[in-house]
């Protein structure tokens, strides 16, 4: 019989799930994250779960549907605290999916309260005074602003959440932090009695996230980014760091890096891979004209050059041709269309060319690649770049070494460096 997990997550996305995960295991949890809801019980024994879901853009209430049905699951499988994990940078839109989401998993719980601590520190995403800082400028003026999916055009988040929530929107600043937890736990009682259900986190490092999480240890459930990964396992009673817990088996095989995502961090981690390993980039107009040509061409360029290391294949383009691509074809047509590209890319070369250990950037990506090669759960390992484990395929089956990268993380080097990390 298997250990039920201590802590119960649910991310929006499959990158942002590697993340958090990651995150948990560097402090000594061993983690299993599962692709979607499991439709059984769990079959490993872990400390932690993290679900991770396809709910960052859908519509509203199909992202409280998956996230309502993976709590049900979660609960089933013994959880006692619960996580629900987005991005760092709030990624989300008028509508949601961030308020929605946070306001049903609340009253499924039968709670009043949440924290948004969307804050990763160690990435360099702060909060201060409520607003959010993307290294040293405000979020809507790092580049995010101009995302295909949620473009984030003010940095001020209560503001930002307010719209998604009908419960109030409240701040818990520097003041109180500067307190630690007595000071967190004061403010959370303080907004309690004022009416706020949903209370934005000022986060400025470390001590910020362990002050936080001892602060709100009796809270069912927390929201945020990966951050307080690092600082919520230890307010478990009893909780003992697993000096094992990244640990995963040899993958042999061939290494391949797919990218998807335009974001300026890939855009530079391509440039770089580029100039090291042979590349090709997908020709989005080719692809319309002819997909399974394409995609033809495609794998034969991977498989003439992959016996001699690490080969990239990319989608990644600067903003004025993905804004040329989106209006020809469409912005979810043309994302969804490179996207099982790609996917296809990665299934063909794991089945015919050897294929073994695959780099992705691109949370949508990834979660396509994911998708194709039927990979239903992971077990993870140790940390690349923060927030970027590697990660092994459970289940039947050679397993796959697979490093699932958010588009905003890493540093410029990772798809070269990140192969010499696996064993």
């Amino acid at each position: 019989m298997t250990a039920a997990p201590r802590l119960g997550c649910i991310a929006d996305d499959f990158t942002g799930a590697t993340d958090l995960a990651s995150q948990l295991v560097s402090v000594g949890m061993r983690v299993v994250q599962t692709i979607g809801t499991p439709l059984g019980p769990l079959d490993a024994d872990c400390d932690a779960v993290v679900v991770s879901l396809k709910s960052r853009t859908v519509a509203p209430q199909e992202a409280v549907r998956l996230s309502l049905q993976a709590l049900d699951w979660l609960r089933r499988e013994g959880a006692e605290r619960f996580y629900f994990k987005y991005c760092s940078t709030f990624d989300s839109t008028p509508d949601g999916n961030i308020g929605p989401v946070a306001d049903a998993l609340l009253d499924d719980l039968g709670e009043e309260f949440t924290l948004a601590v969307p804050s990763l520190p160690a990435n360099r995403r702060t909060v201060y005074n409520g607003y959010l800082f993307a290294g040293d400028v405000l979020l809507n003026e790092s580049g995010m602003q101009d995302h295909p999916l949620t473009p984030m055009r003010d940095a001020f988040l209560p503001r930002v959440l307010q719209p998604q929530t009908r419960r109030r929107v409240g701040l818990l600043s520097h003041h109180a932090l500067a307190k630690g937890t007595a000071g967190v736990r004061a403010r959370i009682a303080e907004l309690k009695r004022e009416g706020v259900g949903i209370a934005v986190c000022d986060t400025l490092d470390h001590d910020d996230l362990a002050a936080i999480a001892e602060g709100s240890a009796d809270l069912a459930l927390l929201t945020g980014g990966s951050g307080l990964g690092l600082t919520v396992p230890a307010t478990f009673p009893g909780f003992a760091p697993r000096r094992d817990a990244a640990d995963l088996d040899a993958v042999g095989g061939h290494a391949l890096v797919l990218a998807g995502s335009c974001s300026r961090a890939t855009l530079a981690q391509v440039g770089h891979a580029k100039a090291r390993m042979p590349a090709m980039a997908v020709d989005v107009d080719a692809l319309f004209a002819g997909f399974e040509a394409h995609v033809d061409a495609l794998v034969a360029f991977a498989t003439s050059g992959v016996s001699e290391g690490p080969v990239l294949v990319h989608a990644s383009m600067e903003p004025e041709r993905l804004q040329e691509v989106q209006s020809r074809y469409g912005t979810g047509e043309s994302g969804e269309t490179v996207e099982r590209a790609l996917a296809t890319v990665a299934r063909r070369l794991v089945d015919e060319g050897g294929v073994r250990r695959i780099l992705v950037a691109g949370g949508e990506t990834s979660g396509a690649v994911v998708g194709a090669l039927g990979v239903t759960s992971l077990r993870i390992g140790p940390t690349i770049d923060p927030g970027v484990p590697w990660t092994q395929s459970a289940g039947s089956g050679a397993p796959l070494a697979l490093a699932l990268k958010s588009g905003n993380f890493g540093g410029p080097d990772i798809m070269t460096r990140a192969f010499g990390m696996v064993r």
